[in-house]
């Protein structure tokens, strides 16, 4: 009899990451993957909490599984990630008793040591031992069927947890404390997605650029970049999330001599103000992060298109007044970045912002801050993406979508093409004549 596994995933390229290393685990104990829930063994819920409303969409989706565990109570319920975290989960336990296994983020063990449990008896101890012991964290992972020669882009996490603590932020107390994975480990995983079809990988870290510092003598992130950049069959290398305090001048010097580390750089400033950031415990100044966008585009903006910035933002944090806004507005607006992920402040159980700053800001008041720079950021990336109109450039096409081709250039703009050809995992030149502030249109 065939046994069925389903994962549902929400939050971040770490998630959508760490659930490939679960479907890659339970496919090697002889499971199939299904897209109903209804049909399937164990169900995987990789959650994620950076916000409320993904909290709340993963309780919501915790208690929509409770009837189909009661119709079959031999169905394995596995929760798993930021929710979970890496301390106790009790009280998640007392309140989803339907639950028969708690994962932390990253790490499929628990599952693939509870499913082995049920088998043991069936099991000579060593082959049970030889089964299961395939997935711990340093260990390489397969794609999971599915994603095998389809999958053209792969996120690989190099850096797991953060030692930062920004005030706002859950991820040190859910995904635990910095540790870099040895370099060995994440090539022999960037190999052999590549032997799986592969052409593109971004490497993880919530502080990407700190890869390496609690090794001793360990490899830093220009160092692997130049190493990955080695792999035959590999065309493009890319890494993310980038941190103002971490981003050195051997990086930027690994990005512009190396042809296959994109030139698209991710790194948040959060705010625009200095109490604010201040606050936030972020480490920087607004001044500190102008001078930091201006070396990245005196380091890597030689020729046609240059470099790519993208950055985050919180807006309504805890006590920012309307002139403080203006001055993140203002330094947005002067800086020109090409992208801008924006997000409304959400106080976040146990953080420093959450025991010791008021949520004062009104939620009307966050949302109209927050279409205010959404409507500033729409028009500076469509005039940015306007200086593409009748360029030629290079494009690795990711899949098709209805019938249009989807890929992305170096610089990480979205771009469709109509083709009758297959260019799935193909770098083509394409040449653009029509353009938006989120994609363009070409022809090969």
């Amino acid at each position: 009899m065939d046994m069925k596994y389903h994962i549902w995933t929400e939050g971040c390229q770490m998630n959508v990451a760490d659930s490939q290393r679960v479907a890659s685990a339970l496919e090697r104990i002889g499971y199939q993957a299904t897209r109903q829930a209804e049909e399937a063994d164990v169900i995987v819920l990789n959650t994620c909490v950076v916000r409320q409303s993904a909290e709340d969409k993963a309780y919501g989706r915790l208690h929509s599984l409770r009837p189909l565990k009661q119709k079959n109570p031999r169905l394995v319920i596995n929760l798993m990630g930021c929710l979970v975290g890496v301390r106790s989960y009790e009280r998640l336990k007392q309140r989803f008793p339907f639950v028969d296994v708690f994962s932390p983020p990253s790490d499929p063990r628990p599952l693939v040591a509870y499913l082995a449990q049920g088998e043991s008896q069936a099991l000579e101890q060593a082959e049970t031992a030889q089964r299961y012991a395939l997935m711990d964290e340093e260990s390489p992972a397969l794609l999971p069927e599915q994603e095998r020669g389809q999958l053209v882009s792969a996120f690989v996490p190099v850096v797991l947890g953060c030692s930062h603590a920004c005030t706002y932020c859950i991820i040190p107390y859910r995904r635990g404390v910095e540790r870099s994975r040895p370099a060995e480990t994440i090539l022999a995983e960037a190999r052999l997605l590549v032997a799986q079809g592969v052409k593109e990988i971004t490497f993880l870290g919530q502080i990407v650029d700190r890869y390496g510092k609690d090794i001793p003598g360990g490899a830093d992130l220009a160092t692997l970049l130049r190493q990955t950049h080695e792999i035959e069959g590999l065309e493009r290398i890319r890494f993310l999330t980038s941190h103002p305090n971490w981003m050195n001048e051997a990086l930027l010097e690994a990005v512009a001599a190396l042809p296959k580390v994109m030139p698209h750089i991710e790194v948040p400033i959060q705010a625009g103000d200095d109490a604010v950031l201040e606050n936030m415990k972020r480490g920087y100044t607004a001044d500190d992060y102008r001078r930091l966008i201006a070396k990245i585009r005196g380091r890597l903006n030689s020729g046609f298109p240059g470099v790519s910035i993208a950055t985050d933002i919180i807006v309504g944090f805890p006590g920012e007044t309307e002139a403080q806004f203006q001055r993140t507005y203002d330094l947005l607006e002067e800086l020109r970045l090409d992208v801008a992920h924006l997000a409304r402040y959400s106080p976040r159980p146990g953080t420093v912002a959450q025991r010791r700053m008021e949520d004062d800001v009104p939620a009307e008041v966050k949302l109209e801050r927050f279409r205010r720079l959404e409507t500033l950021q729409e028009q500076i990336a469509g005039e940015i993406n306007a200086g593409y109109l009748g360029q030629t450039v290079p494009v690795l096409f990711e899949a098709k979508v209805k019938e249009r081709w989807k890929g992305r250039t170096e610089t990480n703009k979205l771009v469709f093409v109509e083709s009758t050809e297959d260019l799935q995992g193909q770098v083509r030149m394409v040449h653009i004549h029509w353009t938006g502030p989120w994609s363009m249109l070409g022809m090969l």
